[in-house]
Order: C-alpha cells, then sequence, then structure tokens
C-alpha cells in the first residue's frame, strides 16, 4: 500500500534501494485525503488571512509544526508558504501528538495536520480549523474553506494510498486485484474510514493511479526542489 511518501520520495532521497518509475506495476487508487489547516483558538489567528497577515508582520515569520522532514503536514507548509508568500519555520516532530501538545501549549503557531489527529480536538474547541488542504470543500467538513477559497488561489495538497504490485506482476491477476479493491471500497468498513479518517474514496482503472503518481511526483518535485528539501 503506497502513500504519500511513495511519489516523494524520488525527490527528498539521492539514494532508494528501487525504481519508483520502473519497479512497481499500479493496481488501484484506493483513497485520496486531505489535511487541515489548525491554529490555537487563543492564537488571535481566525482565518487563513489572519494566518497571513500574521506571518508578514513578524519578521522571522511564524512556527509550524509537522510530523517530521518530507511528511505532508511539511510538504503542505511548504506549498503554502510558496504560493502565500510568506515565511514560516518548519519545526518538525515525531509524530503529530507532540507537535499538537505544542500547538495547544503556544510553542508553534500553525499545523497542516491529518483529520485523524485532529477533529476530535476540533470538536472539543481544543483547535480552530481555518481551512482544509484539497482542491474541493470536504464532505466531511462542509463548512470548512478550502485554503484555495480562503485566500491561497491554486492551492492543494493531498495525501493518498494506493496498492501497487511487482513490476510485471501478469494482467490478469492485476484485474482481480483492482476488481476487489473496487468491491471493497463499498463495504460498511471503508465507509466507517470516511467519517473518521476523512479519506475520499477512488476505486477505477490501475492507470488512474499510474497517472495520478507520476502527476504528484512531478508536483512535489518542484516543491521539495524550490524548499531546498533533502533527506540522507
Amino acid at each position: 500500500m503506497a502513500t504519500f511518501a511513495h511519489a516523494v520520495n524520488p525527490s527528498l532521497r539521492a539514494k532508494l534501494p528501487y525504481d519508483t518509475d520502473k519497479d512497481f506495476a499500479p493496481v488501484a487508487l484506493v483513497a485520496r485525503s486531505f489535511n487541515i489547516v489548525v491554529v490555537n483558538p487563543n492564537s488571535g489567528i481566525n482565518s487563513v488571512a489572519d494566518l497571513i497577515k500574521m506571518a508578514k508582520e513578524k519578521p522571522d515569520g511564524l512556527n509550524y509544526g509537522t510530523f517530521g522532514p518530507g511528511t505532508s503536514a511539511h510538504l503542505a507548509g511548504e506549498l503554502f508558504k510558496s504560493l502565500a508568500q510568506v515565511k514560516l519555520t518548519a519545526v518538525h516532530y515525531k509524530g503529530a501528538a507532540p507537535a499538537i501538545t505544542d500547538l495547544m501549549g503556544g510553542t508553534i503557531q500553525v499545523m497542516f495536520t491529518t483529520v485523524a489527529s485532529a477533529a476530535s480536538l476540533i470538536k472539543a474547541g481544543k483547535l480552530k480549523a481555518l481551512a482544509v488542504t484539497s482542491a474541493k470543500r470536504a464532505t466531511a467538513f462542509p463548512d470548512i474553506p478550502t485554503v484555495a477559497e480562503a485566500g491561497v488561489p491554486g492551492y492543494a495538497a493531498e495525501s493518498w494510498y494506493g496498492l501497487l504490485a511487482p513490476a510485471k506482476t501478469p494482467p490478469a491477476t492485476i484485474a482481480t486485484l483492482n476488481k476487489a479493491v473496487d468491491a471493497s471500497l463499498h463495504s460498511p468498513a471503508f465507509n466507517t474510514l470516511v467519517q473518521n479518517e476523512g479519506l475520499i474514496m477512488v476505486g477505477g482503472a490501475p492507470e488512474t493511479l499510474g497517472t495520478y503518481i507520476a502527476g504528484e511526483e512531478a508536483r512535489w518535485r518542484k516543491v521539495v526542489t524550490d524548499a531546498g528539501i533533502r533527506i540522507e
């Protein structure tokens, strides 16, 4: 099961023990997901416009938390910096939990975090959601605007899950697996993930995943290169 990392690792790492483009056969794009831009409710930041204004007013910008270098939370922040033309300093943590703890404590000012890590805290009023990072509004959070709607045109950052097989897997096997994935996506178990994890189920032909990965790899390569990010 490949994720966001599969498409960005070729840009982040000088050496990989495999060839991303040649060693895998796409089976199915299982689901896409989005992150949520969250702040401390007492921060005085009530919108993406406020976030941009505050970042521009501070000489060193603001600090944003991530789950580690190269993660979706990190690159979503770097994309925001680039498109909004603001200065944000990434503070890397070993997971979402310690980053969110520091966000609620005021050590950092913003996060581009996952639905699973933030939904219950948003509901409890411990975090304030400013926007979702997807290109369109999320069904699970219809009242929260996208980052693009909120003032950063062209912004979109997604996480995803895609099933891959080894290269040269027989087409008949790929077809059988693809059919099984499509059936699974309509099961009650997957329906709970739509609500609890903020997932958007996709499915479709194997070629859909292949095209999607190629597009993501090219798009994030530019973000990684422009930001000078490298993981050794």
